[in-house]
């Protein structure tokens, strides 16, 4: 009854945290449509995530080694304030006509650093949560709540930015953190550990996670093929609206997300019904490679939307399920007392590949596949790769889908990741 009564407590956290999280994708999104149908630019609109993600790469390490040390819902909600804060102040430059990308950028940079609080200390408050026997169930629900999220914010933000502009999908975004915020000071309980009263000094909690990661070499194995997944990916996002925008408008490029949304929807309802698999590390890269597969290669070799969607529909439905069977494989391995820092220790070495792709996937597409393009006279890429501005990205799609399936067949080969189970 009383692990009844705990996942209970998970249901809430896990039902407010994923309202939140929606309104906070919303803003972005809003933010990337403006930015791009400012300048043109692809690269000034990848400009945006790679400074959310540069303080969560700089400071996890450290910071993941405090929330070990420190209450979590306390942590949780001074980041989820400060993040808001940065929305805020987003808001009023806007209404007072000063907003830059400059701004824009820093205000992410803030974002990115409450994130870095926020996202180790909400994983561990999950687990402490969370009985052992539902692991499982809950990283499905994981799953799923990020499928609804990717599949609704970019309907909603589209909806909101045409309707009311920028302040009204702000407007909404601070509300449900505000939703968020009194949910978890009044309704959710999370268990402390006894080990905060005798913390680990940080850098000696840096070297810890750091020493985990050394011995167990699957672990270490599985975080480095998700960076080169994430570099491939982040290629992608970056380029997805150069070619979207120019060649089909926002309403395509909402559409074709939200049907991206849609599968991670199907495939989290999935991933949540099945049993757990005999090994969940061919579950992981036989995703990936389905993902890899498909989606790049159609964006890259048609110019009919319904082939991206199509593509969309492919290239996503697998990802909850990959992402589930990473979560319970994570949970299960990793002691709790540990996963603050090791969770921070990952975050850095599976993400510090994002600003990359982004920024080399803004500068491949304004610089060079773009140029190239349009300066080509060979009228088989032509015929292959369309005309006009959108080609490059398309061909560089191509190049990507080549990467993506080499790098799944790489790491499917990997021996102390595959014996992981």
């Amino acid at each position: 009854m009383e692990n009844v009564q705990s996942f209970k407590n998970f249901l809430i956290l896990w039902l407010t945290q994923g309202l939140s999280r929606l309104g906070s994708s919303l803003t972005p999104y809003a933010l990337m449509l403006w930015v791009y149908g400012a300048s043109g630019s692809a690269l000034a609109a990848s400009l945006l995530t790679v400074s959310s993600y540069i303080p969560y790469i700089l400071f996890s390490l450290p910071v993941g080694a405090l929330t070990d040390r420190m209450a979590k819902k306390p942590l949780m909600m001074a980041a989820d304030s400060f993040a808001a804060l940065g929305t805020f102040t987003v808001l009023i430059l806007f209404l007072s006509g000063r907003l830059e990308l400059w701004h824009i950028c820093l205000m992410n940079a803030f974002t990115g650093l409450a994130q870095t609080f926020q996202a180790p200390a909400s994983e561990v408050a999950v687990t402490l949560v969370t009985p052992k026997e539902y692991y499982q169930k809950a990283s499905g629900l994981n799953s799923l709540s990020y499928s609804v999220i990717n599949m609704a914010s970019p309907i909603i933000a589209t909806t909101l930015y045409m309707l009311g502009g920028l302040p009204l999908v702000i407007m909404a975004d601070l509300g449900s953190f505000a939703i968020a915020f009194l949910s978890l000071a009044f309704l959710v309980r999370i268990p402390e550990e006894k080990q905060y009263s005798t913390p680990m000094p940080v850098w000696a909690g840096v070297r810890s996670a750091l020493a985990y990661l050394k011995v167990e070499r699957g672990i270490l194995e599985v975080i480095l093929f998700l960076a080169s997944i994430n570099l491939i990916a982040s290629i992608y996002n970056a380029a997805l609206p150069a070619m979207v925008l120019e060649q089909a408008g926002e309403a395509v490029l909402a559409t074709l997300q939200a049907i991206a949304g849609a599968a991670m929807l199907l495939g989290g309802l999935i991933a949540a019904a099945c049993p757990e698999p005999r090994n969940r590390v061919r579950v992981i890269t036989a995703s990936l490679f389905i993902s890899m597969s498909t989606e790049n290669f159609m964006l890259a070799f048609s110019r009919s939307p319904f082939i991206w969607y199509l593509g969309a529909a492919l290239g996503w439905l697998c990802i909850p399920v990959m992402n589930t069977n990473l979560d319970a494989l994570m949970r299960s391995k990793i002691p709790t007392e540990l996963q603050g820092r090791v969770y921070a220790a990952r975050n850095v070495l599976q993400f510090f590949t994002i600003p990359i792709g982004y920024l080399l996937g803004g500068v491949l597409v304004d610089s060079l596949f773009e140029p190239f393009m349009a300066s080509c006279e060979d009228s088989t890429l032509h015929a292959i790769f369309g005309y006009g501005k959108g080609s490059g990205a398309a061909l560089l799609f191509a190049f990507i889908g080549v990467l993506g399936v080499l790098t799944c067949v790489v790491f499917s080969r990997m021996k102390a990741m595959q014996h992981l189970g």
